[in-house]
């Protein structure tokens, strides 16, 4: 019975030294926190991502696909005609 009391005994004291030791930690750190925005700097903002425009397309090759849209019908005459304005830079 005297082994298992002074066995309970020591877990309780190394369980109270080790409680001790965080807590210090814990109110050393809460010191820190406090004292801690005076001294840092703030960070810059990240850099918003790039966005990159496409590269500009061959305006033959718009043209030859506008005209494959205009022959198969999804494209009338005067879109045909507007659309190729825009590529040729005419409007």
């Amino acid at each position: 019975m005297g082994m298992r009391r002074r066995t309970r005994r020591r877990a309780l004291v190394a369980g109270a030294a080790v409680g001790h030791h965080y807590a210090t930690k814990n109110a050393e750190a809460a010191q820190y926190e406090e004292q801690a925005p005076q001294y840092q700097e703030q960070a810059p903002p990240p850099p918003e991502p790039a966005q990159y425009a496409p590269a500009p397309a061959d305006p033959y090759e718009e043209i030859d696909h506008l005209a494959a849209l205009h022959d198969s019908g999804a494209l009338t005459d005067d879109e045909f005609a507007a659309e190729k304005a825009k590529v040729l830079g005419m409007t």
